[in-house]
């Protein structure tokens, strides 16, 4: 039954006495509005376009036609969704009727009121449901499919084709946030909008269908395309990320091709997306492809997560540790450590940080592993203060999740307290990265750990998008300069330039700056003769367990 809030209905009828008996029938269960010629009843619908949930329509009415009409409110994308019962007598134009966009008929004479009214509520029924799944089958701002409708598509295609080979893409725009930040959000969402104009008209071509997954990642399930640079380039022409249309964007294709259609759907579209993170913000590659070799990787890595809990309980992490040296004077001195963690695995042996660190990143369980090892670590010291009454303060790296967490600084008091430690024992490094988005609540956090007696570290400085504008914001107690720029300055003909602007930049904030990844006696000497304070890197030791660091703490 149709909901007993009255609903507007348009009488379009010349006759007087038609209009009054249907009036009469449907004067209980709706409003009614009246026209007697099919201009009049066009000027209402005009400045009501959004007020009818229905048209009743005779088909012979003065100054414009009910064809007439019918074929303009067809024509009108905002009245072509208000449906159009058509009161005729005349057969023969039944046919004609639908195909200008009518809905149902009504037959003249009237028949019994019971039916005229169940012909009309069935019919304001089916369009309300239909309205319905129109609200939410597409994305609002791109009017492309939405991931649930989308997949719904998906199983109908495979199940009427089911022998055709088909590939599942996943789209991304290389580095969207950067052009929102830089032209704002409204210019951001047009951009959004062009770009799926381009994929819609691109979809006939391939015998495919597009929905918009997330911000700026797309989804295309298409039958199998034999060339992809092709593709790639007839959805990237003539859309730029700049204003002056100088910048056009880029554009990078994740693809399953030939899917299993055994496998969920969603699994298929999640392996494209595997290939598209591959290569997201790759400056050169634009186009991955999911193979054996990522299927095997996307296996390993979910080993590794449902083995996450019992590594942790096992103590299977364990913490390695990086002297850092003070070169200021005559003669190099330990001054403080970095805890590295290493996952020694019962049966696959010792698998890379590279390798779980992101990965944990990305699954949530990064905050685990850091609680783990700051305990690790605090213990550690603890140890090193009791057995060689030395204080070897430790760097502890906090995660930009660990950041939002509003019982971090609770978390790492209990900590200290519990080792009987003191918080200038723990340097905490905070990745430049972890301090770009949501700079207020960082700054606040950061704020909070100082006031407490941590040492804050920026690490990785120079290697994210806002280096200066951050650091002039975000308190700080030392700054690393990236390894990075350490092996490129000594392999350019040793131009130290880039170092020496960052050892400037800590100066000028009455900083010490700290150098990781130093390999040689030379690198030591120049960036001694730059003003460098610390450096650890293979030239003084690689990351090692505690039992060895402890040949350290015993040197005079």
């Amino acid at each position: 039954m149709i909901n007993k809030n009255k609903r507007k209905l348009l009488i379009v009828e010349d006759e007087f006495i038609n209009r009054e008996i249907l009036k009469n029938i449907l004067l209980d269960d709706y409003e009614i509005c009246e026209a007697e010629d099919g201009e009049s009843a066009l000027e209402i619908l005009k400045s009501n376009k959004n007020n009818f949930s229905l048209i009743l329509l005779d088909l012979f009415l003065p100054k414009l036609s009910g064809l007439e009409l019918l074929n303009i409110i067809e024509g009108d994308g905002k009245l072509n969704n208000i449906p159009v019962i058509v009161l005729t007598s005349d057969k023969e134009l039944e046919v004609q009727c639908l195909s200008y966009g009518a809905s149902d008929f009504i037959s003249k004479p009237y028949p019994d009121s019971r039916i005229i009214k169940a012909r009309i509520n069935r019919v304001i029924e089916l369009f309300e449901d239909r309205q319905t799944i129109k609200s939410t089958e597409r994305d609002a701002l791109t009017r492309l499919y939405t991931r649930s409708y989308f997949y719904k598509y998906v199983a109908d295609a495979d199940k009427n084709n089911p022998n055709q080979e088909m590939d599942a893409i996943a789209i991304g725009i290389r580095s969207f946030h950067v052009i929102k930040e830089r032209f704002g959000a409204q210019f951001s969402d047009s951009l959004l909008v062009r770009f799926s104009k381009r994929l819609k008209a691109v979809m006939p071509n391939i015998s495919g269908m597009v929905c918009r997954l997330e911000v700026d990642t797309f989804i295309v399930y298409a039958k199998h395309i034999e060339n992809y640079e092709e593709f790639h380039q007839e959805i990237s022409a003539d859309i730029f990320v700049d204003i002056d249309n100088k910048t056009p964007i880029t554009v990078q294709m994740g693809i399953y091709q030939n899917v299993d259609k055994n496998i969920d759907i969603d699994v298929r579209f999640e392996r494209a997306e595997r290939a598209l993170d591959k290569i997201r913000n790759n400056v050169i590659k634009n186009i991955s492809i999911f193979d054996d070799k990522l299927k095997e990787k996307e296996m390993y890595e979910e080993e590794l997560i449902e083995e996450f809990s019992t590594a942790i309980k096992e103590h299977q992490f364990v913490v390695f540790y990086q002297p850092k040296f003070n070169i200021k004077g005559d003669k190099p001195f330990l001054a403080s450590a970095e805890a590295l963690v290493r996952w020694k695995h019962p049966t696959k042996g010792l698998i890379s940080p590279g390798i779980f660190i992101p990965l944990f990143e990305e699954k949530g369980l990064i905050q685990r592993l850091d609680l783990y090892v700051w305990n690790e670590a605090a213990l550690q010291m603890k140890k090193w203060q009791e057995k060689y009454h030395k204080h070897v303060p430790v760097s502890v790296n906090v995660s930009r999740i660990d950041l939002y967490d509003p019982n971090l600084v609770k978390t790492l008091l209990d900590i200290v307290k519990q080792n009987n430690l003191e918080t200038k024992d723990l340097y905490l490094e905070i990745t430049e990265s972890a301090c770009t988005e949501n700079v207020d609540i960082i700054i606040d956090k950061v704020n909070a750990l100082r006031e407490a007696g941590f040492m804050i570290e920026i690490d990785d400085f120079g290697t994210g998008y806002s280096s200066l504008s951050m650091i002039n914001k975000i308190p700080l107690d030392a700054l690393k300069i990236d390894m990075i720029f350490i092996r490129n300055a000594f392999r350019s003909q040793n131009d130290n330039q880039l170092i020496k602007i960052i050892i400037d930049i800590a100066s000028y904030l009455k900083v010490p700056t700290i150098a990781e990844g130093v390999e040689n006696k030379e690198q030591v000497e120049v960036l001694k003769e730059l003003g460098c304070d610390l450096v650890q890197g293979y030239y003084f030791s690689k990351p090692v367990p505690e039992d060895e660091f402890a040949r350290f703490l015993t040197q005079e």
